[in-house]
């Protein structure tokens, strides 16, 4: 699917989990290995970390932040992130051309220093990207190639450019939309037509059909030592590479229910879920995402390591039950976010098929689901009625879901802290009002030092401590 959503289209170095920020109540659990070949984690990719884990090691801005500060660009800003050396690199889809730019920020100011024009092609192309460990942010652009850009500053200022490119080799009419490090020195990539494979570190290329050719990829891939997880519109799998045979292989194919059509509030016929690793003994243990299944869609629980499932529960409500966003996951809980209904522009989802029903009234709500692998079991821990506006972040040093709420007819933008524990909201903070401040069920992403920055339909915004 070349054109999905209305992300695209109206489009430090803590490596063990810990935060400097963390206090007494830290969130419990087990940070998987860092990803030898990213940045930061937290910071270095949409997600948060290799495994897609939503999460954070940073605590953000409390209760009780400096008002919010935006920056504003004549773009949509779905991807905020931040390398070792703390520049923030925001990649965002320009009115103008629907192209991705990069815009380099000044993480004090937080104004534009350079800017970067990508040429374009698969509009999810310039959403899922990711800094790798030298700072750089590898991205793929209209020609089909992978690019690895790198910012530097000299007496002429800030300058950002292509200091690696790799062409991926494709049918007419396919294109990369994702691209993640491996923990094999790969760098992992999936098309709109259902292709997934990886570019070497020498610059080799090697790919394969995932459903012999009918099935598509609409959301990001993740990454553990195990493997790398894909869901497509119809399965999910863990591939790996076999650098004997230069192929990829797959380890394991789940196939889910992906229902009659796509739901209002969901951008593509399937699941609207990044595979996430999670679990508690070594982080990576379980891979997670929701299907599409009708009238209530299930949280899916398998096994890494043989994909063999562990468990299944339908989520949220009669009225609730479907989500474009990826699970946030950690220790054995999993956090889910209702999109149903959400308000996504007309023209967003003109190659997703009919929605069915056709339209649906946004009531949000969020739920916890405990997992006990040990006993295959799910359970539901708590649902609450936050009307979320943004993919959630669990920030593990503060103990909080972080979120953006939508309430009203103008409607009114608020940064909203979660008790991960019962549900509970508490704290909402202004962020902003009316159509340009909407955060279209983008990611917010929290700096070091607890600044959240989020995506809006206008650039960004900054809430600070």
């Amino acid at each position: 699917m070349v054109r999905r959503s209305a992300v695209a289209i109206a489009l430090l170095a803590l490596v063990a989990g810990v935060s400097p920020f963390a206090a007494a109540g830290s969130a419990a659990g087990t940070a998987m290995p860092p990803n030898p070949y990213a940045g930061p984690d937290g910071t270095w990719n949409m997600h948060g970390d290799a495994g897609a884990s939503d999460t954070t090691p940073f605590a953000g801005p409390g209760a009780r932040p400096s008002p919010a500060q935006p920056v504003t660009l004549p773009a949509v800003c779905p991807t905020i992130l931040s390398g070792a050396d703390g520049m923030v690199q925001a990649l965002c889809t320009e009115y103008v051309d629907r192209a991705p730019s990069l815009y380099l920020l000044d993480p004090t100011t937080l104004l534009p220093v350079a800017r970067r024009h990508l040429s374009a092609g698969s509009l999810l192309g310039g959403v899922y990207a990711y800094i790798d460990d030298e700072s750089r942010l590898v991205t793929v652009d209209g020609s089909g190639s992978l690019l690895w850009l790198a910012h530097s500053r000299s007496l002429l200022g800030w300058s950002i450019d292509v200091e690696r490119e790799v062409p991926i080799p494709l049918p007419d009419g396919d294109a990369v939309t994702t691209v993640g490090p491996g923990y094999d020195a790969n760098v992992w990539f999936a098309t709109a037509q259902g292709r997934a494979g990886y570019a070497t570190p020498e610059g080799d290329v090697v790919t394969t059909s995932l459903g012999a050719g009918e099935e598509k990829v609409a959301n990001s891939i993740s990454s553990a030592p195990s493997g790398v997880a894909v869901t497509t519109d119809h399965a999910t799998y863990l591939l790996r590479a076999d650098g004997d045979a230069d192929e990829v292989e797959t380890v394991w194919r789940q196939a889910y229910d992906r229902g009659v059509a796509r739901k209002p509030g969901q951008l593509s016929h399937g699941s609207g879920s990044t595979p996430t690793f999670f679990g508690e003994r070594t982080g990576a243990d379980l891979v997670v995402i929701t299907d599409n299944a009708s009238p209530r869609e299930n949280l899916l629980v398998y096994r890494a390591r043989d994909g063999r499932e562990v468990c299944r529960l339908p989520i949220l409500t009669d009225d609730s039950s479907g989500t474009e966003n990826s699970p946030v996951a950690w220790g054995d809980s999993v956090y889910i976010a209702s999109t149903y209904g959400y308000p996504y522009p007309a023209q967003a989802t003109e190659d997703a098929g009919v929605s069915v029903p056709a339209e649906a009234d946004f009531v949000g709500g969020m739920e916890r689901i405990d997992v006990d692998e040990q006993n295959g079991t799910c359970e539901s821990v708590w649902r609450n009625e936050v009307p979320s506006a943004a993919v959630p972040r669990l920030s593990r040093g503060e103990n909080v879901l972080y979120t953006v709420t939508r309430r009203g007819i103008a409607p009114t933008w608020r940064v909203a802290r979660i008790d991960p524990a019962d549900g509970e909201l508490l704290s909402e903070t202004f962020l902003g009002l009316g159509p340009l401040a909407n955060t279209l069920q983008m990611v917010g992403t929290i700096l070091p030092d607890g600044t959240l920055l989020q995506g809006t339909l206008s650039g960004l915004v900054a809430v600070r401590r």
